[in-house]
């Protein structure tokens, strides 16, 4: 590459959960040869993502490659923080030949082109291409596809009444501006289960796309980076039910940071966590937590009330054994007391 060519940028989107952050490492791990750099984008005060990617960097993927913009969509902060965060990896030496961009769960993907149209920029990169990711086991099961058909017959029949829920128009966004869809965990769907989200992804989009199976993140690279796809003059292609609208709203969700005390055992975590999502409507919980006499950090991932855990790097020399969870829902389902009491910890107490 000269430094006259656009450096390639890949936007991994998908919803909350459907394992971008998995894929991502096995992309560090297998880089296809190329110099790789990452941006995450978290929704969120407290980064979880990024460090865990950290904790697994490579000579190929350096942990200075490896940014993370916390607490705010790029596409809302262009300006602030996502030009000066490329021109930041630009600037590094040896420059990557590639950068990836973990977009948050809840981020809408078209917004996100439209940033890569702005002057400082344009000339610098080109999106390649746009991956996004789908749960087979929850879209098998309805929960961020509706049924079409039956929404259409709806609103025959009633048009003031509006159908849509906030999570089913982010997962369908996210799969209408793909150039490839990763169908993931179809290990937990089934030949059945996948089957089904396959035909529910074809229901959604407007364009023939291909739609691949993957399990623990593991795929050639080349499938995912190289496709030219040139994303960001491509955008008629790329329905969003938001492409009326000037701006777009992130007022549907929140979140919050709990900080976990030492917990006795992984068991008692896991089951408050299943109760609290299944109790309260929680969509995604991540962090990690201390668990007494281990000298093992337990890294935690939730999917509403499906849990997973895994002990991923030793407690540092002089860092402190403070757990800490990232708890994401709808805006009305956020109530803080009632998550910490449930995750047994304490409120902070308000400034005085």
């Amino acid at each position: 590459m000269t430094d006259l060519a656009k450096l390639p940028v890949t936007v991994i989107t998908g919803f909350l959960g459907a394992g971008k952050t998995t894929l991502i490492r096995g992309l560090m791990q297998n880089p296809g040869g190329k110099r790789l750099a990452v941006i995450v984008n978290e929704f969120g005060d407290v980064g979880v993502d990024g460090d865990i990617l950290k904790s697994c960097a490579i000579p190929e993927c350096p942990a200075e490659n490896i940014l993370e913009l916390a607490n705010g969509c790029i596409c809302c902060t262009v300006a602030d923080d996502f030009i000066p965060t490329i021109e930041a990896l630009m600037a590094l030496t040896p420059r990557p030949d590639h950068i990836l961009i973990e977009t948050s769960g809840l981020a809408l993907p078209k917004p996100l082109l439209k940033a890569f149209d702005w002057p400082d920029i344009r000339s610098k990169i080109t999106v390649d291409g746009v991956i996004a990711l789908a749960d087979a086991e929850a879209v098998a099961a309805g929960r961020f596809a509706p049924d079409v058909a039956a929404v259409d017959a709806q609103r025959a029949a009633d048009d003031s009444i509006d159908h849509e829920t906030p999570l089913s128009e982010v997962f369908e966004d996210q799969i209408s501006c793909a150039d490839i869809i990763l169908l993931t965990k179809p290990d937990l769907a089934g030949p059945e289960g996948v089957a089904k989200a396959k035909a529910l992804i074809a229901a959604e989009v407007s364009r023939p796309l291909p739609v691949i199976e993957v399990a623990e993140g593991a795929i050639d690279p080349r499938i995912l980076l190289g496709l030219e796809a040139a994303a960001e003059d491509d955008m008629d292609a790329r329905p969003s039910h938001h492409d009326d609208h000037g701006d777009h709203e992130h007022d549907d969700f929140d979140s919050i940071v709990v900080d976990l005390p030492e917990q006795a055992d992984p068991a008692t975590l896991v089951a408050a966590i299943e109760g609290l999502a299944r109790d309260h409507n929680i969509l995604r919980i991540k962090g990690y937590a201390a668990i007494t006499g281990k000298p093992m950090r337990l890294l935690v991932q939730a999917v509403g009330a499906r849990v997973r855990h895994q002990y991923d790097r030793p407690w540092q020399p002089g860092e402190a054994r403070q757990g800490r969870l990232v708890v994401i829902a709808e805006h009305h389902d956020i109530n803080p007391d009632v998550i910490h009491a449930a995750l047994g910890a304490a409120r902070p107490r308000a400034a005085e």
